[in-house]
C-alpha cells in the first residue's frame, strides 16, 4: 500500500472531493523519506538563481527507494506535491529527481534533463536493479 489512508480520509473520500492539503498530509506521513527530500528540492530552488535542484544521492535504504518510486509514479501523488511546493518534477533512474520551476516544462534545459539521450548517459549497472 502506498498511502495510510485514517478512517476520516477515507470516509471523506466516499463522500466527494478531498482537500489536497489533507492529501498532501497523508503524503508526508506516508511518504516521509520522499517528502521530505521533494521538499528539500524545492526549497533548494526558491533559495536560488539555478534552473533546477536535482538529488544524485541514493537512498539509504530500499524502503527510502520505495517511496519515491511510488510518490513519483502515482500521477495524483506527484500532481500534488508539484501544485503543493509550486515546482515540476522530473526524474531519471532510482534517485534522480530534480525539481524545475513550473515554466521550465517548455525550456532547453528541462527538455535536456527529460530526454531519452539523458536517460541513457545516466545509466550504470548499479541502477538496474533499483
Amino acid at each position: 500500500m502506498s498511502l495510510d489512508v485514517s478512517p476520516q480520509l477515507l470516509t471523506q473520500a466516499e463522500q466527494g472531493e478531498i482537500r489536497e492539503e489533507d492529501f498532501v498530509a497523508t503524503v508526508r506521513e506516508s511518504l516521509p523519506y520522499a517528502y521530505r527530500l521533494i521538499a528539500d528540492l524545492a526549497g533548494e530552488l526558491e533559495g536560488s538563481s539555478r534552473e533546477f535542484a536535482d538529488n544524485l544521492t541514493p537512498p539509504p535504504s530500499e524502503a527510502e527507494r520505495g517511496q519515491l518510486l511510488r510518490a513519483l509514479a502515482s500521477n495524483s501523488i506527484r500532481g500534488s506535491l508539484e501544485r503543493h511546493f509550486g515546482i515540476t518534477l522530473a526524474f531519471q533512474n532510482c534517485h534522480r529527481v530534480a525539481a524545475f520551476r513550473p515554466d521550465a516544462q517548455g525550456g532547453e534545459t528541462y527538455a535536456k534533463f527529460t530526454s531519452t539521450r539523458s536517460q541513457i548517459l545516466n545509466q550504470s549497472p548499479e541502477f538496474r536493479d533499483c
